[in-house]
């Protein structure tokens, strides 16, 4: 199963300044995985460490945690000899033992000879914690997302069609009509599936969609779970009833969020905290406002106005309990929805490649989906979930700002036409 964190982790093996990595991302997202598959195929054996299938592993780092004290330890707890270089170290959910994090500080600076990697589930939620050291300034840190559509499109085979789109992206001429039908079916498809590795693999295999919402299902509980596992008992309530709302949010014509949707008088100050446990996690996004369109972006954001959006669209259907054909042989039944579900599978998308979005109003109400800072460039971004050709509000950006180019996302096949850049939603990865 082809991930492309895996050039990211080549690259890293081989800089020079190399630091101990920190893999973070929500659960399920296939982290264990990319790390075990390339350790056996970067390196000469792997020393694998799990803090929640092994508690007692903790009790190692409850004292010395200089690697000299460590390794042979870690030597004999994994049944391998552990060898400058050669050896890939994996401590995975290295959140439920504070002091091994903290012991990655002590690995960069006395033993940076040493391949060390953690991956962590709920990282984000640890690293607020005061009771221990984080390793600032002394690790390298990545992000795993779930797979995105060029992914799932190589999981499925379909090489060609996905280097087909790649090259008609970058030459804005339309696929023939076949191959575009084609890719809006597989389009469709993801949206149904999503992007954890095991929902995509199950499908690849059976094209069984009751056995993927099944796992998804289970994927969701163990979400549930965590919220009740790693928050305080007044935030549990809070917490799951966020992450109930966000498909009734998205659902609305203005899919910004709105504290009221989540209870009658709900404010900012009851549910922030639930808000940022959810984002920490990895579970949800938030999209904020920029109020300029001036570099950098981060400088101009509203606070109080953002959008949330879900990590995983399969997991996004999965909670909304839409049927698999009712994304892939499109009525009318689901129209309310289709316009906030379009615009969480491209956040997903451009997040997945780096980007950090944001939205834009106008002081009349006209509303561009996402901007995003593109090789210099601010860049708008409309998102059509069908192919409505109507796009004044993002005729309104380029006529306020005069951006370099536009582009309009959309079930229509790749063109150029006066600076607009008009881009099928199979291709948002190409982004």
């Amino acid at each position: 199963m082809y991930r492309k964190i895996a050039t990211f982790l080549e690259n890293w093996k081989e800089d020079p300044h190399r630091k101990p990595l920190i893999l973070q991302g929500a659960r399920q997202v296939g982290k264990t995985y990319s790390l075990l598959e390339f350790g056996r195929t970067h390196y000469e054996n792997t020393a694998y460490f799990n803090f929640e299938t092994n508690p007692a592993l903790s009790d190692t780092f409850a004292g010395n945690i200089f690697p000299a004290h460590l390794l042979p330890i870690l030597s004999h707890i994994a049944g391998t000899t552990i060898i400058r270089e050669k050896t890939l170290i994996i401590f995975d959910e290295i959140q439920l033992c504070e002091r091994a994090l903290t012991s990655l500080k002590y690995f960069c600076e006395n033993a940076p000879e040493y391949h060390i990697i953690a991956a962590g589930s709920l990282l984000g939620i640890a690293v607020n914690r005061s009771s221990f050291s984080f390793p600032v300034g002394k690790v390298d840190m990545r992000t795993l997302y779930p797979m995105d559509m060029e992914e799932f499109l190589m999981v499925l085979g379909e090489h060609m069609l996905m280097e087909q789109i790649k090259d008609h992206f970058e030459n804005n001429l339309p696929l023939p009509p076949a191959l575009h039908e084609s890719a809006m079916q597989l389009y469709r498809q993801y949206l149904v599936i999503g992007g954890m590795p095991e929902c995509v693999m199950q499908f690849a295999d059976t094209k069984d969609y009751i056995l993927v919402r099944h796992t998804q299902d289970n994927i969701l509980i163990g979400y549930l779970n965590d919220m009740s596992k790693y928050n305080t008992a007044n935030e549990i309530k809070k917490t799951r009833l966020t992450y109930d709302n966000i498909t009734v949010q998205l659902s609305k014509k203005n899919t910004r969020f709105q504290y009221k949707l989540l209870k009658k008088g709900g404010r900012a100050s009851e549910f922030e905290n639930a808000i940022e446990w959810l984002a920490l996690s990895g579970i949800i996004s938030q999209v904020y406002e920029t109020e300029q369109i001036l570099k950098p972006l981060e400088n101009y954001r509203n606070i109080d106005s953002f959008k949330i959006y879900v990590s995983d669209i399969g997991l996004l259907m999965a909670k909304k309990e839409l049927l698999p054909q009712d994304i892939l042989y499109p009525t009318n039944n689901i129209d309310d929805f289709k316009g906030g579900l379009t615009e969480n599978y491209v956040n997903m998308q451009l997040t997945i490649s780096g980007y950090k979005t944001y939205y834009w109003v106008s002081q009349r109400g006209a509303e561009v989906d996402f901007i995003i800072q593109k090789e210099g460039k601010i860049i708008p971004i409309e998102v059509k979930s069908a192919d409505n050709t109507k796009a004044k509000s993002l005729q309104s950006y380029i006529k306020t700002y005069r951006p370099d180019y536009a582009i309009k996302l959309s079930s229509r096949n790749f063109s150029m036409d006066n600076g607009i850049k008009t881009v099928p939603l199979y291709a948002a990865f190409c982004i």
